[in-house]
């Protein structure tokens, strides 16, 4: 679908409600990994149905925003990544192993203890409802997790490396993805923030293995890197440690952060010498303040120099699951004035 110049879009995930999930609870721990159903407020009879109002609001909110393209604010999961990595057959989470998070803390992750396999479609009932609530001349994304990052989040007992493992889970995604895009969403999103957090093993194989996820798939696919929630990392590097080398991954779109970091937006000028467009990461979640339309504004036209602006998507730095709702919607608002007042300056 056609899109204006600057379009605006979540990174992901929105805040839940209180009512939905227990937010002190979430916010005091790392994202899980496996399956975290102590977080859900309501009663599991239920929890569907209010997930679903729950969506139904974040929507309401990015329209009233006026984002241009629409997520279900992954308001259904736990984590970014943890609904379907235990959704998957060769991985034993009633068992869970351990795994290093980013910060270096241990994590209990899911434990590879056969063939990795993709069961059944796991995100399809998730965008059928995202398409009703939006409406069928929206344009709307859905995330799934990478093949990279759930093998690093996962303790690897079956698999000869790390790297095979990742490869298995490759082929899930990729028919996850396949799914998705023929189902009717007009973009997928791979969360990938473990190729900037362990770049060594990225730079061996972390594009192959993308590639082998994006294998054949015909429609618009993005990857979105990050240096973690702000609400639990709070340090930010200036530099990511793995993106140039995406210029070589067959993903459409990449997704990065500029807003928290100050990034050095010189590097972005060979992703899009290869036609990526970049989804500029504008808004700082560190801070639940809300920034001025000029204050984001700023912020893009430090990418202009190296990307043009038909390339550039603007979004959050990340997924706002932590922030408080009302600050998530002011600065949804803030961006979509910077959008509209670069687009009368084009």
């Amino acid at each position: 679908m056609s899109q204006p110049l600057f379009p605006t879009s979540l990174v992901g995930s929105y805040p839940q409600p209180d009512w939905l999930i227990d937010r002190e609870r979430l916010a005091g721990r790392f994202p899980p990994r496996v399956r975290a159903t102590e977080l859900w407020r309501v009663d599991p009879a239920y929890l569907e149905q209010a997930q679903h109002d729950a969506v139904r609001l974040a929507v309401a909110d990015q329209r009233e925003a006026g984002l241009d393209i629409l997520t279900d604010g992954e308001e259904g999961r736990e984590s970014y990544s943890n609904a379907f990595a235990t959704a998957l057959d060769g991985v034993d989470i009633d068992n869970p192993g351990t795994a290093l998070d980013r910060s270096g803390h241990p994590n209990p992750v899911p434990r590879i203890v056969g063939p990795i396999s993709r069961r059944h479609p796991v995100n399809l009932a998730s965008l059928a409802f995202l398409r009703e609530r939006a409406g069928q001349d929206a344009t709307i994304k859905i995330t799934v997790p990478g093949p990279f990052t759930m093998a690093q989040q996962a303790q690897n007992d079956y698999y000869p490396s790390t790297e095979a493992a990742a490869y298995a889970y490759a082929a899930a995604v990729h028919d996850e993805i396949a799914d998705l895009l023929a189902a009717g969403a007009d973009i997928v999103q791979i969360d990938e923030p473990y190729l900037q957090a362990r770049p060594e093993a990225a730079r061996e194989f972390g594009v192959g293995v993308l590639n082998a996820a994006l294998e054949g798939i015909e429609g618009t696919t993005a990857v979105h890197l990050c240096f973690g929630y702000a609400a639990i990392i709070h340090d930010r590097p200036s530099g990511y440690s793995f993106l140039p080398e995406l210029a070589g991954c067959t993903a459409d779109q990449i997704s990065i952060e500029t807003a928290q970091s100050g990034l050095d937006c010189s590097v972005l000028a060979s992703l899009a010498d290869a036609g990526k467009t970049i989804i500029l990461g504008v808004l700082n979640l560190g801070d639940p303040g809300v920034e001025t339309a000029d204050q984001v504004a700023d912020r893009v036209r430090r990418a202009l120099p190296y990307v043009p602006a038909r390339q550039i998507v603007l979004a959050p730095d990340c997924g706002m699951k932590y922030l408080p709702r009302d600050s998530a919607l002011g600065k949804l608002r803030a961006m979509t004035q910077a959008a509209a007042l670069l687009r009368d300056q084009a």
